[in-house]
């Protein structure tokens, strides 16, 4: 019988021969990825030990920890956390990976984005791994369950495929097609689902593109999102994958809960206005509203091609003055290349100000927005107070946009400034 690339995945780590949608499994997870973060992280470590009695975790080598968020500490009581996470990880032989940058991007380098495994988070936009053909799935609490126990329980999402099609045209990135991909579904369409991503679009695509979609996952409500891999992919993995699986593929008559064919061949750039990510609107509506700060960064953007776009707007130029462009990489090793390229020296003649990698940005810890104010982001989330302020605003829009905006002083259309880019100009390998 035909299954999904879901189903397939998850009958191995549950040890059935098959498993469908709706079944009731228990699973045990290949990786499981986790960012220290207070209630989550020191939670796990003190519930584990004091109310399980598990004073080690189940196969230690399954599990990896990232700090990147409040880093550097700005407080003795962030610092105490990271030093609570050190120690475990010493205690538990669980490796600790810290300043290398944002996680779900990291672990991607590191090689837990190996394709047909099963990761698990408690942060849902681990679901950027699907783009390596991991099934990653945000299971916020859940998580604890792998801690004091080899399986986590867990039902068999249904799947909804989401085949895109199209040319792509000048000054569309992937985050403008991901977006677009809410406005035409909704936020809701995919709600408790696998989205399987394919179609010519998705096969041109860079891998970092893919990224960017496939960590946006639950904006459509989706569990994560996957795309089957291909030479680009497997190409990714050669070398660098943890452990040694067999790629998995959907068979051509599986079952899917919907299936979709969105043609983006009109798609322009847009921005999602505020409050809400759902809220996905054309450029062209805000064209000209000021703005008075940029984020390029998060771990949804802020790769090499992002930077590489941003490079090229700014080349020559200098962004407006008062405005504040902070630019973040997403990894330490994005930030390297970045620098072998020229383009760190170019976005800061420019005038951009350059962070090492963190999430703090993302998330309002640093930077931050007082009343009134307006940014530019191509962050993960433009809900109020995200950034600062209750009273404050963001657009979320593709790192060209953030770009043309910071030269200008307001939303501005990137396309004048470029020669041609679009998401699915050929990048560079992920920097190992």
């Amino acid at each position: 019988m035909p299954y999904t690339m879901t189903e397939k995945i998850l009958a191995r780590v549950a040890g059935l021969p098959a498993v469908r949608a709706g079944d009731e499994i228990l699973a045990r997870p290949d990786f499981v990825i986790a960012y220290d973060f207070p209630g989550y992280t020191d939670v796990f470590f003190k519930e584990a030990k004091e109310d399980f009695g598990v004073a080690h975790v189940p196969s230690p080598e399954r599990f990896v920890l990232f700090i990147d968020h409040m880093v550097p500490a700005a407080a003795p009581k962030e610092e105490e956390l990271h030093k609570i996470t050190r120690a475990w990880g010493k205690e538990q032989g669980v490796p600790v990976h810290e300043r290398e940058g944002i996680g779900h991007q990291v672990s991607a380098e590191l090689g837990y984005a190996t394709p047909g495994a099963f990761a698990v988070h408690f942060d849902g936009h681990v679901s950027q791994l699907g783009a390596f053909g991991t099934l990653a799935i945000g299971a916020r609490k859940s998580v604890l369950e792998t801690f004091v126990s080899e399986r986590m329980a867990l039902v068999v999402p249904g799947t909804v495929k989401i085949e895109v099609t199209g040319t792509v045209q000048p000054g569309v990135m992937a985050r403008d097609i991901f977006h677009h991909l809410v406005r035409v579904l909704g936020p809701a369409s995919c709600r408790f689902k696998v989205v399987e991503l394919c179609g010519p679009v998705i096969d041109a695509m860079s891998i970092e593109g893919r990224q960017t979609i496939c960590g946006q996952a639950m904006f459509l409500g989706a569990t994560t999102m996957l795309i089957a891999p291909d030479a680009k992919t497997l190409a990714h993995a050669q070398g660098r994958a943890k452990i040694a699986l067999d790629p998995v593929y959907p068979d051509a008559h599986a079952h899917y809960d919907q299936v979709h064919r969105i043609d983006i061949s009109d798609l322009a750039p847009i921005v999602v206005a505020p409050p809400s990510p759902a809220n996905t609107r054309d450029l062209s509506e805000y064209a000209g509203l000021e703005v008075q700060m940029g984020y390029l960064g998060s771990c949804a953007s802020g790769r090499l091609e992002d930077l590489r776009v941003a490079a090229e707007v700014l080349k020559g130029r200098r962004i407006k003055p008062g405005f504040q462009l902070h630019v973040v990489p997403t990894s330490q090793a994005i930030m390297s290349q970045a620098a072998s390229e020229g383009l760190i020296s170019t976005l800061v003649d420019a005038g951009a100000f350059i962070s090492s990698s963190s999430c703090d940005y993302c998330y309002g810890r640093i930077a931050t927005m007082t009343d009134g104010q307006r940014a530019v982001s191509t962050g993960t989330l433009n809900t109020p107070g995200r950034m600062g302020s209750a009273d404050s605003e963001i657009f979320i829009c593709n790192a060209a946009v953030v770009a043309a905006s910071a030269l200008e002083g307001c939303i501005a259309d990137p396309r004048p400034y470029l020669a041609s880019v679009t998401s699915v100009a050929t990048a560079q390998e992920i920097p190992a």
